[in-house]
């Protein structure tokens, strides 16, 4: 099993890419994200995940362990194989994907290359009790899912969610207005209104 990999960059492709360690070429299934980040000729250390497919062995490869991680929960879902949860990683990095998945934002995730409404739907579903909490953090999750947070937004407490939801009525994506409102809960503190939350929230987004 293959983990990492430390080399040069020989070539790269649209989504692949030949790294040299000391004189083998190892090719690597790479998302847009990691590939950008990388230079022909340049040294790289990359995390590997390494898929056995009936006589082959495959290897994709990322830039750090939270795209990886990431990778291997998308390819858990029904539908989303290893090219397709590059396409997402490639669009979304960590974080971003956290807080799509956490605001339920399809738009999101419908932008990577192949993923249409029904899986993109799907992947929000079964993987959002997993990374609510984590997108939503102490300061805003007062109130547990289910007592009385608005749906659309999983753990939210209902000042954090119609926050979410007026930002989203002024034109910014759901997942631009969820991360705004997030950390303006964070620094107001768990008992900020709707109408201070709104507030910090668009002075979060103005910087």
């Amino acid at each position: 099993m293959i983990a990492k990999l430390t080399g040069i960059v020989d070539s790269t492709g649209t989504d692949w890419l030949i790294l040299d360690v000391n004189g083998v070429g190892y090719l690597l299934s790479c998302s847009n994200r990691t590939l950008s980040r990388l230079a022909v000729g340049e040294r790289a250390s990359l995390v590997v995940e390494t898929f056995i497919r009936e006589e082959r062995i495959v290897l994709h490869g990322f830039a750090d362990q939270g795209e990886r991680e990431w990778f291997k929960l998308l390819t858990t879902i029904q539908g989303v194989g290893a090219r397709l949860a590059l396409s997402i990683l490639g669009i979304l990095d960590p974080d971003q994907l956290t807080r799509a998945i956490a605001s339920q934002d399809k738009t999101a995730l419908i932008r990577a290359d192949g993923v249409g409404p029904k899986v993109a739907a799907r992947i929000l579903n079964e993987l959002k009790d997993k990374v609510g909490n984590l997108a939503l953090g102490p300061a805003a999750t007062s109130v547990p899912a289910g007592k009385g947070a608005p749906a659309g937004v999983p753990g939210a407490s209902p000042a954090l969610a119609d926050a979410v939801s007026a930002l989203v009525n002024l034109g910014y994506g759901r997942s631009e207005a969820f991360g705004a409102v997030v950390a303006a809960g964070r620094v107001l503190g768990d008992d900020a209104g709707v109408s201070d939350l709104i507030r910090q929230g668009l002075k979060e987004l103005s910087q």
